[in-house]
């Protein structure tokens, strides 16, 4: 193997890796359209001047089976075949998909940080309305089941009573 170039085993180790990606069912060996995409976007190839979803769209269909949903790694390397110039121009068609292999060896979907900012934003205790304010104190920390629940006063006194507790010291003074 000459001076930097990739195994295909390496791209194949990645291939299986964005496979599997949100499909519980996969086993790695064929990958949808979706995660082709997702292949050529967190990779780099797709950057919106030579190459765009459209034409990984395309190429994606001419490379799998007529009635297929899928394609195979054969039929992914064949697509990246295609790919590759588009990518790379100027360069040789070995060379360009020896730089497309690179892009994509070692990569894993990228989904990661998504998720993590969904869940900061919608826990933020100081962007919270209404009734749900009620239930956290300034730090953001919840009050429990004073926060949630309306604790009923029994002490006798009239709900917004600023004197209460006051009774036994006026009965005292008279």
């Amino acid at each position: 193997m000459a001076e930097g170039t990739v195994s295909v085993a390496e791209v194949e180790t990645a291939f299986q890796k964005f496979a599997v990606h949100g499909d519980s069912k996969a086993t790695g060996k064929e990958m949808n359209g979706k995660n082709f995409v997702k292949l050529c976007k967190d990779c780099k190839i797709i950057d919106g001047k030579n190459v765009t979803t459209t034409d990984v769209d395309i190429v994606f269909s001419k490379n799998k089976a007529k009635s297929a949903r899928v394609i195979t790694f054969e039929q992914f390397n064949q697509a990246l075949t295609e790919l590759a110039p588009k990518r790379f121009k100027g360069k040789s068609k070995e060379e360009s998909l020896q730089q497309l292999y690179s892009l994509i060896v070692g990569k894993e979907p990228a989904n990661i940080g998504v998720t993590a900012a969904a869940v900061d934003r919608l826990t933020d205790t100081t962007k919270y309305t209404g009734a749900h304010k009620e239930r956290f104190d300034e730090s953001g920390k919840g009050k429990g089941k004073v926060g949630r629940a309306d604790v009923p006063d029994d002490s006798g006194y009239v709900g917004a009573y600023k004197g209460s507790g006051s009774y036994d010291e006026k009965v005292k003074d008279a």
